[in-house]
């Protein structure tokens, strides 16, 4: 009859802490340091303690029994840490072999985004889920090995040392559960978490601008685009302030902002002027940047694209920022530009984390590695994507901060790995004396970019220094598409985008403000 009193003990508990839920005494004591290692029924236990007071008979304490995922005995597979789950680390994920390793994924996000197509979700051109993959499709041992796992997280600390990283995991705000601290032991680490949008000091940026960089600021920009397009239309707003709420301001002439550029031009001409008739002559873009649009691409296809933008009704103001306040922003020469949609692309630089790590540091501020992607001045430690860069010993460039870059690191990194846990190099410090094959070279196949109405430039040199093939119009558009529809990571997201591009051109893009 155990478990009949045990039906009694636990009555009276909630009756006990329903009627002295006010009292200012400590009734139940809650144990929740975080805990992941083989998520077994005894990692929590419910012990009995002596009754502080007649009305409640049993304290309720929650005993952890690990604090986080310990390291891997000899007998078990040797355990791959990835922090990030941006191109390098997902294609390094879906290229390592689990039959020879734990993948241990730790990330703020639980997807990839594709991120070529991301400005055609802010339009509605696409739908937001057929840019994001699920880390669990990409690496489905994740969902499913006992060992493997995914947890959303950021990485606080690494000690080298003791081969462990410290980590906390990602929170909602303060109404949701508070974070908790864990720590994961690694036999490999790979250092994978990207770069941080740069700002530059200007003031005012990280408050009122909006990046472009993953699905939640594509989301953003799209709600505030249709707010002030329903804003602007209410009886009673000034002719000055519809053209301060309707203009759309970007700074930064690379491929993001181009692009972003050619599908909200696109944008406005077929769908804005059909369905805003009464605020289509006041709605315009206007792009900012301190150079040349484009600079990485040939100077033919630069001044086509200064052609097709300035024809689709996007206005080129060549200035640098100064300050941007709440409505309008502040050019060097004391230019005042009201917007009300202000989207900041100017590039990347390392991230806090980056910057706080004790690792060496490549020109730039990257972590730094050698010619196989290691961090050599620790044991078992690789760092590959925007948040990694050749030291200066390696005579090698600092390569830029391209998604071909970081997918072609993660592939290379991947078949390393797995051919050093091929010869029993898997576990840590078990590494040094094995052959590591091929250093890692990056050969260029090209860049793309589309400028709206079904144009784009296809720029195929190796370099900017070299000569190549280079194509603009409808055929480079087409060839766009093309490619960027086949490296769409699953069939599921292709499926997804060709869908959404046909319903597009048949239906007309979804402005609904959901």
């Amino acid at each position: 009859m155990t478990w009949f009193r045990n039906i009694l003990q636990i009555t009276s508990f909630k009756s006990s802490f329903n009627q002295k839920l006010t009292s200012p005494s400590p009734q139940i004591i809650y144990t929740t340091r975080f805990f992941i290692r083989n998520f077994s029924s005894e990692s929590f236990q419910t012990t009995p303690s002596p009754s502080p007071s007649p009305s409640l008979s049993n304290t309720i304490t929650f005993t952890p029994k690990s604090s986080g995922l310990e390291p891997t005995k000899p007998n078990e597979k040797p355990r791959v840490v990835v922090l990030g789950s941006g191109w390098a680390g997902c294609r390094l994920m879906k290229g390592l072999d689990t039959n020879i390793y734990d993948v241990v994924c730790v990330s703020p996000r639980n997807h990839m985004v594709f991120t070529p197509l991301l400005a055609s979700t802010c339009v509605g051109t696409l739908e937001f889920r057929s840019v994001a993959e699920p880390i669990g499709r990409i690496q489905p041992a994740i969902s499913k090995a006992p060992g493997s796992y995914f947890f959303l997280a950021n990485c606080k600390g690494i000690d080298t040392d003791k081969h462990e990283i410290k980590c906390e995991t990602v929170t909602d705000g303060a109404d949701s559960v508070p974070p908790w601290n864990f720590k994961i032991a690694y036999d490999k680490l790979v250092i994978a978490s990207g770069a941080e949008a740069s700002t530059f000091g200007i003031k005012g940026v990280k408050e009122h601008a909006i990046f472009l960089r993953e699905v939640s600021h594509a989301q953003e920009i799209r709600r505030k685009l249709l707010l002030n397009l329903m804003l602007s239309d209410v009886p009673g707003i000034s002719k000055e302030e519809k053209s301060r709420l309707l203009h759309c301001v970007v700074i930064g002439g690379g491929p993001t902002g181009v692009e972003f550029s050619g599908e909200l031009s696109d944008f406005i001409m077929k769908d804005v002027h059909e369905r805003y008739a009464h605020v289509k002559d006041y709605i315009h873009v206007t792009l900012i940047e301190a150079n040349e649009i484009l600079s990485s691409f040939d100077v033919r296809l630069r001044e086509y694209a200064t052609k097709q933008l300035t024809k689709s009704g996007v206005r080129l103001v060549h200035g640098v920022v100064k300050e941007v306040q709440p409505q309008k922003i502040v050019l060097n020469d004391g230019t005042e530009v009201p917007y009300g949609l202000l989207v900041w692309s100017t590039g990347v630089g390392p991230s806090n984390f980056i910057k706080a790590t004790e690792l060496p540091k490549s020109p730039g501020g990257r972590i730094g590695v050698d010619e196989w992607l290691r961090v050599p001045s620790v044991q078992d430690v690789f760092s590959i994507g925007d948040c990694a860069g050749f030291l200066e010993t390696t005579g090698r460039p600092v390569l830029p901060a391209l998604a071909q870059v970081a997918e072609r690191q993660g592939r290379y990194l991947a078949a390393l790995l797995n051919r050093v846990g091929k010869v029993g190099g898997g576990h840590a410090n078990c590494a040094n004396d094995t052959e590591l094959g091929a250093q890692f070279v990056y050969r260029h196949l090209g860049s793309m970019a589309t400028v709206g109405r079904y144009k784009a430039l296809v720029d195929l040199r190796k370099s900017k220094e070299e000569k190549g093939l280079s194509l603009t119009g409808f055929v480079s558009w087409f060839i766009w598409r093309s490619a960027y529809l086949t490296r769409v990571v699953s069939w599921r997201n292709r499926f997804y985008v060709a869908v959404n591009w046909a319903t597009t051109f048949v239906f007309g893009r979804d402005i609904s403000r959901i």
